[in-house]
């Protein structure tokens, strides 16, 4: 386990080492909560890094990574604990077929650990010899008002009650980290629980040196085009604009087929890894990708 980062420089250093390259701003606010212990929620556009940097954060924390992946219909059951039905029922069935299914201690048998199994937020509450886990709640947008009246009250006390057990109550509070896709507003009550920080999409020289770190066999040149064609391509009028998390696969794609500079051919063969629609890749290929291109590398070779 190693020691909470003790500076905001501190932040950036250690989060560097594990690929994850930030701003000042946003190390800051990782600093402000992990010194507070206050849950961090984090909104913007998909792919520009908000699930990477718990993954992050659990690496160099050395610190367990609990993932609750949000979805429409998510309920408080299915995020704190369910019960094993089907060992249960053989449970009885083996009581029976013995003659040994006293009502009280079979009762007291089936709602008791060994047929609990722990969803995310329970298992965030267990005590952990790494320390206070990360619990990233991921998309919390997804979820309905509900689901959030629930969590609220969760990372308010940092417990849950299972009727047939009690209470349970955390040692220590989890590192907990909250990401929005922005696709509908959160409720203001629970982000006043949380510190806040919106993360955009990177400039120039930032997305380059994301992409050093998690691409380092692609040339510099290469690295540099690329970076440039998916941030003009954010310019465009198009559905879904490509996050970090596309440059970075995009520039995978490039690295194995062996290119060694961008042109109008190779993109269009290969605009699947950063446009996710059809319409958006039908306005792309062609003869737009060719004039994207060129207007990026009369820039670069302006710069």
């Amino acid at each position: 386990m190693q020691q909470i980062p003790q500076s905001i420089d501190e932040v950036q250093s250690t989060l560097s080492e594990t690929g994850y390259v930030c701003g000042r701003a946003l190390a800051t606010v990782v600093f402000l909560s992990l010194k507070l212990g206050r849950p961090l929620f984090l909104e913007g556009e998909a792919g520009v890094g908000k699930t990477e940097i718990a993954k992050a954060l659990a690496k160099c924390l050395g610190r367990r990574l609990i993932r609750l992946q949000c979805y429409e219909g998510l309920d408080a059951s299915s995020a704190v604990y369910e019960w094993n039905f089907p060992a249960q029922m053989i449970a009885i069935r083996t009581a029976e077929a013995q003659g040994s299914a006293d009502r009280d201690i079979l009762n007291h048998e089936l709602f008791g650990p060994d047929f609990l199994i722990e969803r995310p937020l329970l298992q965030a509450m267990r005590p952990d010899a790494n320390g206070a886990p990360i619990l990233l709640i991921d998309e919390l947008d997804r979820t309905d008002e509900p689901f959030e009246a629930f969590l609220l009250e969760a990372l308010s006390d940092f417990q849950v009650t299972i009727p047939e057990i009690g209470t349970i109550e955390a040692p220590e509070p989890p590192i907990v980290i909250l990401t929005s896709n922005r696709t509908r507003e959160v409720h203001d009550a629970l982000k006043r629980r949380c510190l806040y920080h919106w993360v955009d999409y990177p400039q120039f020289d930032r997305e380059v040196e994301i992409l050093n770190a998690r691409a380092p066999e692609v040339a510099e040149n290469l690295s540099r085009e690329i970076v440039a064609f998916v941030q003009s391509l954010r310019t465009e009028d198009i559905f879904k604009k490509p996050g970090v998390a596309e440059t970075i696969d995009w520039a995978k794609c490039l690295l194995a087929l062996d290119v060694v500079n961008l042109s109008p051919e190779v993109i269009s063969d290969t605009l699947g890894a950063i446009l996710k629609y059809q319409d958006d890749i039908q306005k792309i290929q062609g003869g737009e990708a060719k004039r994207i291109l060129d207007e990026v590398k009369k820039s670069l070779d302006a710069a």
